[in-house]
């Protein structure tokens, strides 16, 4: 069981934000990253659709790995589909993403927080009640960021660009000054990977948050729990994608902090 791989799952390049924390926190273990680029962005399309997909790839991992944890490396799915994952699956540890609004209200001083996100993340049940419990704690500005992931998935520099200064615009005054927001959340797992540009809108002094460590720190727990921590051996990650393998493969040559053989991406 310890020496089963870990599977992590995203619409697209998004999740290796997470799969990088991952890493950094279990050098031990093994991986199984897929990206379901050919029904790609999620966070743009409906509950329903969101829900089937995460089924069938969690069905497909499960199949296919014999995985022995699943990370949900997507706000998008987990919105819409961790409580159907955690039905079918209930003895497997389970762990999602969100929005950390939480740790954003315990870090700001000016306790005005900017929240950068997909629609479908934005609109979902599971992100209103988190919104609705901190919503005396904190004023949020939620934005959300049609057409970024996309972007971020086709390397589209000139439209990251433009999507990254109008959303920055549409979230207000960003600052340590009262009235201004000090703090962004970085509510979708593919943002990290255009954190520089976002940080030419919002300055140097604002706080960025997004959820890849504490992700990491609670996949550690649960598995220490369920006596299932690899012991021994180097580590290893294995690329699938229902998409065009050569676009996971480049994309995993630029963001993933330790690079994986293109060999490893399997269609």
């Amino acid at each position: 069981m310890s020496s089963s791989p870990i599977g992590v799952f995203d619409s697209g390049i998004g999740g290796l934000s997470v799969l990088n924390a991952l890493r950094a926190e279990l050098p031990r273990e093994r991986f199984v990253y897929f990206a379901d680029t050919a029904h790609a962005p999620y966070g743009e399309r409906g509950d329903a659709f969101v829900a089937q997909r995460s089924l069938a790839v969690a069905a497909g991992l499960a199949e296919r790995h014999a995985i022995k944890a699943l990370v949900v490396a997507c706000n998008t799915a987990t919105a819409a589909a961790i409580h159907l994952l955690r039905s079918a699956y209930p003895v497997l540890p389970l762990v999602g993403v969100e929005p950390a609004l939480k740790p954003a209200v315990a870090l700001s001083t000016t306790k005005r927080i900017a929240v950068l996100a997909t629609r479908g993340t934005l609109e979902s049940a599971k992100f209103r009640t988190l919104h609705a419990a901190l919503a005396g704690q904190a004023s949020f500005s939620l934005v959300p960021c049609d057409g970024l992931a996309g972007a971020i998935e086709s390397s589209d520099a000139e439209k990251i660009a433009a999507l990254c200064a109008r959303y920055l615009d549409a979230a207000g005054r960003f600052g340590i000054e009262p009235g201004q927001a000090d703090t962004l959340v970085l509510g979708c797992t593919h943002y990290p990977f255009v954190a520089d540009e976002l940080r030419r809108h919002a300055g140097p002094s604002v706080r960025f948050i997004d959820t890849g460590a504490p992700v990491a720190q609670q996949t550690r727990r649960l598995l220490a729990a369920n006596s299932s921590l690899a012991t021994e051996g180097a580590g290893e990650v294995r690329l699938e994608t229902s998409g065009a393998p050569e676009v996971l493969a480049a994309a995993a040559a630029r963001w993933l902090a330790a690079p994986v053989h293109p060999s490893a991406v399997m269609a």
